[in-house]
């Protein structure tokens, strides 16, 4: 599947291969990352466009090539792998599972440090994260606040990997420094290669952020923060027991006295009780005892062996690095494309490109320009009128009830008025929070807690839309009176012009969105809507007949308004 040619400004495409962009959510040196929605599937992902001064030659594209082979085989729930890959697309791209939620960074600043066990639960989370990313053999590279999304209280890894291909020096500027300095291991700021122990370094610097709130090296200049990773020199004031120490041996500058990954997961794994990662990678045999004598790492792991049982999950398998199966070689407008097989240590293979299917009709911009949206499927035409039926049907109740009693139906009207509008305005706030920060477990307690505020915010507009409706009702009674009609007959066209008119008045799209929940499915087919029609026409049949043989009644009044007893 080929690619528009791709930039993000203003004329940027809206589709790229099998994928309808639908917002951006994200940049950087190498890519943009959009939230995308396959044409076929309709799953939704992320997906990161490479820029072309990134990926620009034939062995750029290999070397991406390569990477996205190794990373496509890891499975992990702590992991944001990879779905979909075009690395020899005219726009390359990778497709990654959709993760939605605040980054660590963005989520310890909005909702404050993490502590007891669920920091332990995002330190082993994380940590089991990079033990799957190793066992496909490629590095991370750049673990840190910002590569972690949060998915309510799960930590998720994400952008694993790929700053390897930044690797090529003919694609990275003199002195050009691929990471942030606050979370590069201290070797990778000498200019030596990066390791398996540097990944564990910016972990640590990672859960040291979220204990704290702050970059353990702490902030100002670039050179000033690598000087202090250099050294040694952080900071881990707000962590507390033996995580502390853990996390403070994983910050050593010394690579090799930093514990191991093997290390790490035997310490945390039984204070977490979580399960083991899926690792999808060849079992080897451990590579280091738990425990050595001469290991500085050894304190806090006796703490976990006299504490817990002996009896646990073996470390995760590891493997070297860059040891993946070669990739084919694919020449310069070969229609072919690669294929990641789904067998651990396959050989990726090129197989022919499925011919270009039609572009959709493009969605439309955001009047703003800031983002795209993909338009809703039009709703059919029969549907559509479905819906106007009952929403004139429960106007028509409305009517029947105000020649009935119009004094208490006006107030049951005001009041219903005023609890949908805060109800939507309630919902609408909880929505735009977990589009933000993904589902949380107090969801509900934050809408009780917030709704006698949401109660008093909704009274302007309850206020504004009944005025509006009011004055249109007010205009059908005058109306009526002059054509002398009868006085039920008026009461039921002015409650009828009411209910039309809040529905459709201005700020009525908060009634709307409550009441279409019910309405909207009901009309979706004839048989329900058919059902739903004679549910609240039956009521209006009722009070009209009612009407008609007793009169309207003026409850709590006694009489009618302007009336000579």
């Amino acid at each position: 599947m080929t690619s528009q040619p791709y930039d993000d400004g203003p004329g940027a495409p809206r589709r790229v291969g099998p994928y309808t962009l639908l917002a951006k959510i994200g940049e950087g040196g190498m890519g943009v990352v959009h939230l995308a929605r396959h044409q076929d599937t309709g799953a939704r992902v992320a997906l990161k466009v490479m820029r072309p001064h990134i990926v620009g030659d034939d062995e750029a594209r290999q070397r991406l090539a390569r990477e996205v082979s190794s990373l496509g085989r890891i499975r992990s729930r702590w992991v944001a792998e990879i779905l979909d890959a075009d690395p020899f697309a005219p726009v390359p791209y990778v497709a990654t599972r959709y993760v939605p939620g605040l980054s660590l960074h963005d989520h310890v600043q909005r909702e404050g440090t993490i502590s007891g066990t669920d920091l332990l639960w995002l330190a082993g989370a994380l940590c089991e994260g990079l033990a799957a990313v190793h066992g496909a053999g490629v590095l991370h590279r750049d673990v840190k606040p910002s590569n972690v999304l949060m998915e309510g209280r799960t930590p998720i890894l994400i952008d694993f990997g790929l700053a390897r291909v930044a690797d090529d020096p003919r694609l990275t500027h003199t002195g050009w420094l691929l990471g942030t300095p606050g979370y590069l291991a201290p070797e990778i700021l000498y200019g030596d290669d990066a390791t398996a122990a540097s990944d564990i370094h910016s972990w640590a610097a990672t859960v040291a952020y979220a204990a704290t709130g702050g970059a353990p090296f702490g902030r100002g200049p670039a050179m000033a923060i690598m000087d202090r990773v250099r050294r040694g020199e952080h900071d881990l004031t707000g962590l507390t027991g033996p995580l502390h120490d853990v996390v403070a041996a994983a910050l050593d500058p010394e690579p090799s006295r930093r514990p191991t990954l093997e290390q790490l997961l035997a310490w945390l794994r039984p204070q977490t009780t979580r399960p083991s990662p899926v690792v999808v990678a060849p079992p080897t045999p451990p590579t280091m005892p738990i425990q050595a004598a001469d290991d500085p790492f050894a304190a806090p792991l006796a703490l976990a062996h006299d504490v817990y049982d002996q009896e646990r999950d073996e470390p995760p398998p590891t493997r070297g690095y860059d040891d993946t199966p070669p990739v084919p070689p694919v020449p310069p407008g070969d229609p072919r494309t690669l294929v990641m097989p789904a067998a651990t240590g396959a050989a990726p293979t090129l197989v022919e490109r499925p011919a270009p299917r039609p572009a959709p009709a493009p969605p439309a911009y955001d009047p703003w320009g800031e983002e795209l949206y993909a338009p809703a499927p039009p709703t059919p035409l029969a549907e559509r009128l479905r819906r106007l039926g009952l929403v004139v049907a429960g106007a028509a109740l409305v009517g029947a009830a105000c020649a009935l009693a119009p004094f208490p139906v006006l107030l049951v009207v005001v009041v219903a008025v005023w609890l949908l509008r805060s109800g939507s305005l309630a919902a609408s706030r909880v929505g735009a929070r977990r589009e933000v920060r993904g589902r949380r477990w107090y969801d509900g307690v934050q809408f009780l807690v917030h709704a006698p505020w949401h109660l008093v915010q909704s009274i302007p507009g309850a206020a504004m839309l009944l005025a509006w409706a009011g004055g249109l009702g007010v205009a059908a009674a005058l109306l009526c009176y002059a054509v002398a009609a009868a006085v039920p007959v008026s009461l039921f066209v002015t409650g009828f012009v009411l209910a039309l008119a809040l529905w459709w008045g201005p700020g009525g799209s908060r009634l709307r969105g409550p009441v279409s929940r019910v309405v909207d499915p009901a009309a979706r087919s004839v048989g329900s809507w058919l059902l739903a029609l004679a549910i609240v026409l039956a009521p209006a049949v009722v009070a009209g007949a009612y009407v008609e043989a007793r009169g309207t009644s003026w409850t709590p009044n006694g009489s009618a308004p302007f009336s000579q007893r």
